[in-house]
C-alpha cells in the first residue's frame, strides 16, 4: 500500500469515527465501542476491496456486504454515507422516529445495506446464502461479513461455519473484529471464544491473523483471502474497541452507551485534530 492511498483510508476511517461520534451523541443511543473498533476494515472494504456502485446499490453482480455484528450499524451508515449513498446529515437523525437509519440495519429501506441484521449470529448466515447463491449461479461477486468476537457464542455461527467449509465457499470472507470485550466485560471472562482461528480451521476455513486496526495488515489479508481457492476465508483481526476516542478505548462501558455532550465535544475535538494531522 503506498502512502497515498494508506492516507486516504486512514482520513475515511476517520471520518467514520467522526460519524460514529455524531450519531450515537445525537440519538442518545447506540454502540460506539464496537463501531469505532470497525472503521479501519470497513474504510478498506468500501475504498479498496469491494465491487460496489452507489449509483445502481442494487446491481445483481455487485459483491454483497453483511453486517452480522448489527449494532454497530452507525459505522456502516458512516461509510455508505461518505461513499454518497445518502447524505451525510441522515447520520444525525439515527434511531430517530421516522428516519431513514435505525439502531440496526435494514435493507428494505437503507440504499446500500445487503441485509437486515441485529439478532446476533444470523448475519453469517445469510452471507453463506449470498455465496452458495453466486457460486450456483455462476457469478463472480464475493461476500463479505464482519462479526462480533461476543457474537460468535451464538451457536448459529458455528453451523454457518460447518456449511461454508463444507461447500468450499471461497467467495466468502469473513471479519472477526476481535476487541475482547462485550457487554458484560471481556469476552474471555463472560465465555472465552478462544482459540477462535483453531475452530474456524476446524470447518475447513482459511484462517488469516492480523491486527484489525491496520490497515497495510487488512489490505494483505484481504489480497490473501483473494487466492485461496476452495475454502471460505475468516480473518481475525485484533482491534480496540473504542479505537481513534482515547477516553473510550478498551472500555467495556461503551459497548452500549452513547456519548453527552462534554463527551461528544472530547470525542469530536480528538477526531478532528487526527482529521487535521492527516489532512495536512
Amino acid at each position: 500500500m503506498d502512502n497515498s492511498t494508506k492516507k486516504e483510508l486512514e482520513i475515511f476511517a476517520t471520518k467514520v469515527r467522526m460519524g460514529v461520534i455524531e450519531g450515537t451523541y445525537c440519538a442518545k443511543a447506540g454502540h460506539p465501542g464496537g463501531s469505532l473498533s470497525i472503521a479501519d476494515v470497513l474504510a478498506y472494504l468500501y475504498n479498496g476491496e469491494m465491487n460496489i456502485d452507489p449509483k445502481n446499490p442494487d446491481c445483481a453482480d455487485r459483491d454483497r456486504f453483511v453486517l452480522s455484528k448489527g449494532h454497530a450499524a452507525p459505522a456502516l451508515y458512516a461509510a455508505l454515507a461518505l461513499k454518497g449513498y445518502f447524505s451525510t446529515d441522515e447520520l444525525k437523525t439515527l434511531r430517530h422516529k421516522g428516519a431513514l437509519l435505525q439502531g440496526h440495519p435494514d435493507m428494505k429501506h437503507i440504499p446500500g445495506v445487503d441485509m437486515s441484521t441485529g439478532s446476533l449470529g444470523q448475519g453469517i448466515s445469510a452471507a453463506c446464502g449470498m455465496a452458495i447463491s453466486g457460486k450456483m449461479a455462476g457469478k463472480d461477486y464475493r461476500v463479505y461479513t464482519i462479526l462480533g468476537d461476543g457474537e460468535i457464542q451464538e451457536g448459529q455461527v458455528w453451523e454457518a461455519a460447518m456449511f461454508a467449509g463444507f461447500k468450499k465457499l471461497d467467495n466468502l470472507v469473513a471479519f472477526v473484529d476481535f476487541n475482547n470485550l462485550q457487554i458484560d466485560g471481556r469476552m474471555t471472562d463472560v465465555m472465552s471464544d478462544l482459540p477462535i482461528d483453531e475452530k474456524f480451521k476446524a470447518f475447513n476455513w482459511n484462517v488469516i491473523n492480523i491486527n484489525g486496526n491496520d490497515l497495510e495488515e487488512i489490505e494483505n489479508a484481504y489480497k490473501m483471502a483473494r487466492e485461496c481457492k476452495g475454502k471460505p476465508t475468516c480473518i481475525i483481526g485484533k482491534t480496540v474497541k473504542g479505537k481513534g476516542v482515547s477516553f473510550m478505548e478498551d472500555v467495556c462501558s461503551w459497548h452500549g452507551v452513547a456519548p453527552n455532550e462534554e463527551q461528544y465535544n472530547d470525542a469530536m475535538k480528538e477526531l478532528k485534530a487526527t482529521l487535521e494531522s492527516l489532512e495536512g
